[in-house]
C-alpha cells in the first residue's frame, strides 16, 4: 500500500493535468483521485512487473467506442514513465486505418460498407504486423508509425507520423476491437440491427469482416503479452459516450472548416457497424483478458478484476 501511496504522490499532478486537458465545460471527470490511485496505479504495477528489458512488452487495451481507452492508456503511460522510469510507446489501432483511397477500392471490390472505417478489414494489417516485427528486432534503430486524423477521416502526412527513436520497454496498443475473436457461421446469419438488415442482407460484409478476424487479426492479437478490457454495462451506454466524444472533437478542433464531424444520426448509424463485434466482446473479452475494468453508468471505473 505504501508503494501505491508513494506512486500517487509522484504522478498525481501530471495525471490531473492530463485529465484537465480532456475535459470540457459540459463534460467533467469525477472521482479522479480514486481512478488514479485505486485502479490505474495497481494496473501500472502489474504491467511494470511483467517488463523484460530484452524485449518490448506489448499490452493491448480494448473497450467499446467512447469507453475511455485513450484517456486510460494516456494515464497509464504517464505513470509508467514518471514513477517506473520506463520507455513507453502508446499507439492506437486507429492510427493504422487504411487511407480513404484504399478504403474506396475495398468498398468497390468487396462491399460498400467497407468505406466506413472501424471494422476489421479497414486497417492496414500488414503495416501493423511489420511494426511489431520491427519493434522486436535486435537491430532496431528507429521507426515511423502512421497517425490518423479522424476529423478528416484520413491519415496525416508522413512528416506528422510518430517517430520511435529507441526501443520501448512497453507498448500500449489500444483499440475498440483489440483482442476480438471471430464468430461462428451460424452467428453471422441473423441481422442484429437496421444497418445489417438494410445494407448487408446477404451477410457478405459481416462475413468478410469475420474472416479478417479469423486470419490476419488473430495473428496480430497473438502478439499481445496481456489484454486490458474496459467493460461497459451495455451497448446503449457506449452509444451515449460516443456522442459525447463527437461533441468534444468539435469543441477541441482548431480547424472547424474542414472537419468531418458526425451528427447524432450519423454516429448512431456508424456505431451499428461496430455493434456485432462489440457485443461479442462483452462475452469473449471476459475470458481472454488479463485485467477487466468494469465501468459504471457514469463512465467511471467501478471495480477491477485481475485474471492473469
Amino acid at each position: 500500500m505504501q508503494q501505491v501511496n508513494d506512486c500517487f504522490i509522484k504522478v498525481k499532478k501530471d495525471c490531473l493535468k492530463f485529465i484537465s486537458s480532456q475535459e470540457t465545460k459540459r463534460d467533467k471527470f469525477k472521482n479522479k483521485d480514486r481512478m488514479i490511485k485505486s485502479f490505474l496505479i495497481p494496473v501500472s504495477f502489474w504491467i511494470a512487473k511483467k517488463v523484460d528489458k530484452k524485449q518490448p512488452l506489448i499490452i493491448g487495451l480494448a473497450g467499446g467506442q467512447g469507453s475511455g481507452k485513450t484517456t486510460i492508456s494516456s494515464i497509464l503511460t504517464l505513470i509508467l514513465q514518471k514513477y517506473f522510469k520506463l520507455n513507453v510507446f502508446k499507439v492506437s489501432i486507429d492510427d493504422f486505418y487504411k487511407t480513404r483511397k484504399d478504403r474506396r477500392l475495398l468498398a468497390n471490390n468487396k462491399h460498400p460498407l467497407l468505406m466506413t472505417r472501424g471494422v476489421p478489414g479497414t486497417h492496414d494489417i500488414d503495416l501493423m504486423l511489420s511494426f511489431f516485427k520491427k519493434i522486436k528486432s535486435k537491430n532496431f534503430k528507429s521507426l515511423k508509425v502512421p497517425t490518423f486524423n479522424k476529423a478528416i477521416d484520413d491519415r496525416y502526412p508522413k512528416n506528422l507520423w510518430h517517430k520511435i527513436e529507441s526501443k520501448p520497454d512497453v507498448i500500449i496498443f489500444e483499440g475498440w476491437c483489440v483482442g476480438a475473436r471471430a464468430q461462428t457461421a451460424n452467428q453471422l446469419k441473423k441481422s442484429i440491427n437496421s444497418l445489417e438488415k438494410a445494407q448487408d442482407q446477404s451477410a457478405k460484409w459481416r462475413t468478410h469482416v469475420n474472416n479478417q478476424l479469423k486470419t490476419k487479426y488473430k495473428l496480430l492479437f497473438n502478439q499481445l503479452d496481456g489484454l486490458l478490457y474496459l467493460k461497459a454495462k451495455n451497448f446503449n451506454l457506449l452509444r451515449e459516450w460516443r456522442l459525447k466524444q463527437e461533441r468534444k472533437l468539435w469543441i477541441q478542433a482548431k480547424d472547424k472548416k474542414n472537419l468531418k464531424i458526425m451528427s447524432s444520426v450519423d454516429v448512431i448509424s456508424f456505431m451499428q457497424t461496430y455493434q456485432r463485434i462489440t457485443q461479442q466482446m462483452f462475452k469473449d473479452a471476459l475470458k481472454s483478458s488479463s485485467i477487466i475494468m468494469n465501468l459504471n453508468i457514469n463512465h467511471q471505473i467501478e471495480k477491477i478484476k485481475f485474471r492473469k
